[in-house]
């Protein structure tokens, strides 16, 4: 029996498309492709996971020289003792590139009473080896909190899907899942995100490692 994986496709007028090989096997998923190349190599992140609603899950980085054969898998960050990503943590939007590192929008999970918990979490990777985190916040950047947040398909979530940035004012766009029904939008700064994720930097001993496994 297969299971879920990570597919790829091209495209230079978003009208067709051309599907590539897929770059794992079973099971994977929440692929984030870098928005450029590192060293020489596209690079992506994902989770490897189950066949199921997967009850762990940790990010990982994959590198290839061109999109179809991967390899030097580096693990980057798992779940912390925060309780917003206690049960596990994936990828989310394509990370964002600053002077002082890439700026990661990513999601963490909680198991409560009600069932999953979705929300969206920060942290910073470092520019030339992305495989080593370089702060973490251990608070959450958004939780679901609004109706169309918590009532829906799958509720109580909030997955960071896409992010618009401008490299003048340094505005974020974060455009997000909500609740598996809706598509929301917040707006927030690189600054303003990066000053938060200092304020309450909290590493795990692991992260802060380059991620060869």
């Amino acid at each position: 029996m297969f299971g879920p994986t990570i597919g790829i496709a091209k495209t230079t007028d978003f009208k067709t498309f051309t599907r590539l090989e897929n770059p794992f096997l079973p099971y994977n998923r929440n692929a984030v492709l870098f928005p450029r190349k590192i060293n020489g190599n596209f690079v992506m992140l994902s989770r490897p996971c189950d066949n199921g609603h997967t009850a762990f899950g940790e990010i990982f980085l994959s590198e290839s020289p061109d999109m179809e054969f991967w390899g030097r898998h580096r693990h980057v960050m798992g779940k912390s003792g925060s309780w917003w990503e206690s049960l596990k943590i994936g990828g989310g939007s394509a990370p964002i590139e600053t002077s002082e590192g890439w700026l990661m929008f990513y999601h963490g999970v909680v198991h409560t009473c009600n069932g999953y918990v979705y929300s969206i979490g920060a942290a910073i990777l470092d520019l030339a080896e992305p495989s080593k985190v370089l702060h973490r916040c251990s608070n959450y950047i958004l939780t679901p909190e609004e109706w169309y947040e918590e009532r829906g398909f799958v509720p109580n979530v909030c997955f960071p899907c896409a992010t618009l940035t401008d490299s003048d004012t340094g505005r974020i766009a974060i455009y997000y899942g909500c609740a598996d029904s809706y598509v929301g939008v917040a707006f927030t700064t690189v600054q303003e995100v990066w000053d938060y994720v200092l304020k309450y930097d909290k590493l795990n001993d692991e992260d802060a490692e380059l991620g060869i496994r």
